[in-house]
């Protein structure tokens, strides 16, 4: 739910009050408005649920929702904002570029910020205590990926890539971990390339697998159909690693095309009493199955509420608490810790899998491998 305007600079204090969370999230284009749609769920569903339960020491938790639109300067923007309404934490955003953007600020502000689903690794340039992500690490996430690739027979490798950082790091996590093991990665830069063009650079190459690190709906669905229909590619294997396929969007915009194209996917083998509870909690509230992004919606709020019932709204109280939670959420316990090479507290054992849109059946998820 969206918070009714307040006078900028006003604090609610008031013991009765609510207590507020800031939410980011893309509902806008260039945005993934998909998957800000799932994460807002996951958050909305959570937030009812604790509402139901008692709120927070009887206070009522209400998020204060921005569109950040995967727009870095307007994230920046409602991460003042947001701290000058007097929210209690910071939510959500998916996009890392824009969540790096939103943690630096944060942090500068010292509020604190539980980062739902963006997995760059350098989520900030130096450590943070102000800052905790459930999302995996993009490096774990991605070696699970590469160590999948050279499971099923693939060692050379082709990147259609666009330019982000987040991009290029997901590149150089392939390289890395490809190269010592006698694999090979070659970038094929979207920049200059038409979708046909990938194509012939494929033919006239020695990659088995094409990986798509660009963006959803465009130039992605582009690449895939016309590598699909180009009868030179056939043998090529089309995978995602950033997890484009999973959602609704996906199989509607390609058909039977989007089959069959390996994504990573942060839930478990199964799902536990809880996890399946909320499935059909969001599976209803979204007319539709719910992408592991509106878990870690609802896992981020979880996490929040326990350590706001048990620590206060202090901000800073906030933040020294994320090595002290032990939660359950719906794919697991949470706990944070420090991770060699991460700035932020990270949830270290989000369960990940590699999986796929049936062929046979493209609705539903085939595992392939898990990490």
């Amino acid at each position: 739910m969206n918070a009714p305007p307040s006078p900028l600079g006003a604090e609610r204090t008031d013991a009765s009050a609510a207590v507020l969370i800031g939410a980011l999230v893309p509902l806008t284009r260039p945005g993934w408005a998909e998957a800000g749609r799932h994460l807002l769920a996951g958050l909305e569903l959570a937030v009812r649920e604790v509402n139901e339960a008692g709120g927070i020491v009887g206070r009522p938790l209400e998020l204060v929702v921005r569109d950040t639109a995967a727009d870095p300067r307007r994230a920046a923007a409602a991460v003042d904002e947001l701290a000058r309404l007097g929210v209690a934490a910071l939510a959500g955003e998916y996009h890392s570029v824009v969540a790096r953007v939103a943690a630096a600020r944060a942090d500068a502000l010292g509020l604190p910020f539980l980062c739902s689903s963006a997995v760059l690794d350098t989520l900030t340039e130096h450590p943070t205590e102000y800052v905790a992500r459930l999302a995996p690490a993009q490096s774990r996430g991605w070696r699970i990926y590469a160590d999948f690739l050279l499971g099923a027979g693939h060692g050379r490798i082709a990147v259609a890539a666009e330019s982000s950082v987040y991009w290029t790091s997901g590149a150089r996590v392939l390289r890395d971990y490809l190269s010592p093991r006698g694999g090979s990665v070659v970038e094929l830069d979207m920049r200059a390339l038409a979708p046909t063009a990938v194509c012939d650079e494929l033919a006239d190459g020695h990659a088995t697998a094409l990986l798509l690190l660009v963006g959803h709906p465009e130039p992605a669905v582009s690449i895939v159909k016309a590598v699909r229909r180009d009868q030179r590619l056939a043998e090529i294997m089309i995978g995602a690693p950033a997890g484009q396929p999973e959602f609704a969007e996906w199989e509607t915009s390609l058909g039977d095309d989007g089959a069959g194209i390996p994504f990573l996917l942060y839930l478990p083998e199964r799902l536990g009493p809880l996890g399946a509870r909320v499935e059909t909690a969001l599976r209803e509230r979204l007319a539709e199955a719910p992408s592991f992004v509106a878990f870690e919606g609802y896992d981020t709020i979880v996490v929040l509420a326990d350590v706001l019932r048990s620590h206060g709204t202090d901000r800073a109280r906030t933040a020294e608490s994320w090595p002290r939670v032990a939660v359950e959420g719906t794919r697991g316990q949470i706990r944070f810790s420090r991770v060699p090479g991460i700035g932020v507290w990270q949830w270290a054992w989000t369960p990940i899998q590699v999986v796929d849109r049936d062929p046979a059946e493209p609705g539903r998820f085939r595992i392939l491998h898990t990490g």
